[in-house]
C-alpha cells in the first residue's frame, strides 16, 4: 500500500492525481493499492445504478469497452451494478480502471467484489482517503463521490432512476466544471429516467464512446486516428499490445516473445521513426 499526501509537492510524482487539487474539500492523504497511470491521460467515469436492466448491462460494457481501447481511464466506485460492469469491460478490454472506496484498504465494498478488486489492483488501482480499519459508512460513500468526478474529465451516467445516489456524483462534477453525458433510454423505463432527466437539463448525449472523445479528448476518435503500422513482424506485434491498452514495457517484451535485444532493437527503431514515443517510467504510446 503506498500512501500520498495529497499536496502541490506530491502531486510533482503524480500528476494522474493533479485535478484533485480542485476540490473544496482535498483529501488530506490517499491511500493506494496497484499503480496509477504514469501521466495525465483522459479520464472518464462511469457511474449508474446497482441493479441495471439489460439494456443497462449492454450499454455500460459497450462504452467502457470501447473507451479502454482508445486509451481512457474508467473510474468508478467498485458498487454493485453499473460500477462493476465498469470496471470489469474496461479490465476485458485491456484498459487501465481505477476504482475510489469508501473505506479501508482492509475490506472491499460488497464482498462479491473481491476478486474484481484484486484485478484492478494489477491493471490499474484502489484508492481511498480512508485509513485501513475504517469501514465503509453511508456518508462515506457521499464523500467518496467527490473523488471518483474529482479525479475524471467527464462523468457519464448510463442508467438510474430519478431519485438515485448517482446524482451526488453528478452535483460534484458540476461544481467541478466536469463534463456530464447521460445514455437516453426508453421513457417507460423508471431506470432510464434519471439519464433522460440529465438530458432534458442540457448533459451532452452519450451514444457512443465518440460522442465522449468528440469533448474530451478528440484526437483519439476514430476517424482521427493515427493508423500506425510496422516494418517487422515483431514492430506490428508491439504496436498491437499498444493499441489494446498494453504500456508497460517490460509486459511488451514479455508479451511479444521476443528476446531482451530484438525487443530493444525494435523499439529503439521504432522511436527513432516516430512510431511509438516514451512516456516514461519505462511506458509506451503510440
Amino acid at each position: 500500500m503506498k500512501i500520498i499526501n495529497i499536496n502541490r509537492e506530491s502531486i510533482v510524482s503524480e500528476s494522474f492525481l493533479s485535478p484533485l487539487l480542485q476540490l473544496a474539500k482535498i483529501p488530506e492523504n490517499l491511500y493506494i493499492k496497484g499503480n496509477l497511470p504514469v501521466l495525465r491521460q483522459p479520464v472518464v467515469a462511469i457511474i449508474g445504478t446497482r441493479r441495471p436492466t439489460p439494456y443497462g448491462r449492454e450499454v455500460t460494457q459497450t462504452l467502457a469497452t470501447d473507451l479502454a481501447r482508445s486509451g481512457v481511464v474508467v473510474v468508478s466506485g467498485l458498487a454493485a451494478g453499473i460500477d462493476t460492469i465498469a470496471h470489469t469491460a474496461t479490465l476485458e478490454a485491456g484498459g487501465t480502471t481505477i476504482a475510489v472506496l469508501a473505506q479501508g484498504l482492509h475490506s472491499v465494498y460488497p464482498a462479491s467484489n473481491r476478486g474484481l478488486a484484486d484485478r484492478i489492483s494489477k491493471h490499474g488501482a484502489l484508492i481511498t482517503e480512508y485509513d485501513t480499519g475504517v469501514d465503509a459508512l453511508k456518508h462515506h460513500f457521499l464523500a467518496r463521490n467527490r473523488i471518483v468526478s474529482g479525479l475524471a474529465d467527464a462523468v457519464i451516467v448510463t442508467e438510474a432512476a430519478d431519485r438515485s445516489g448517482t446524482f451526488s456524483t453528478v452535483a460534484h462534477a458540476l461544481e467541478q466544471n466536469k463534463e456530464v453525458f447521460a445514455v437516453p433510454g426508453p421513457i417507460t423505463s423508471l431506470l432510464s429516467a434519471g439519464p433522460n432527466r440529465l438530458l432534458q437539463q442540457g448533459a451532452h448525449v452519450a451514444l457512443s464512446a465518440d460522442d465522449i472523445l468528440n469533448v474530451i479528448a478528440p484526437h483519439l476518435v476514430a476517424g482521427q486516428r493515427k493508423f500506425v503500422f510496422g516494418n517487422t513482424p515483431l514492430e506490428v506485434r508491439i504496436i498491437e499490445l499498444i493499441q489494446q491498452g498494453v504500456r508497460s514495457g517490460d509486459e511488451l517484451l514479455a508479451k511479444s516473445e521476443a528476446s531482451a535485444s530484438e525487443f530493444m532493437e525494435a523499439m529503439t527503431m521504432m522511436e527513432l521513426n516516430g512510431t511509438v514515443r516514451a512516456l516514461g517510467g519505462n511506458q509506451w504510446t503510440i
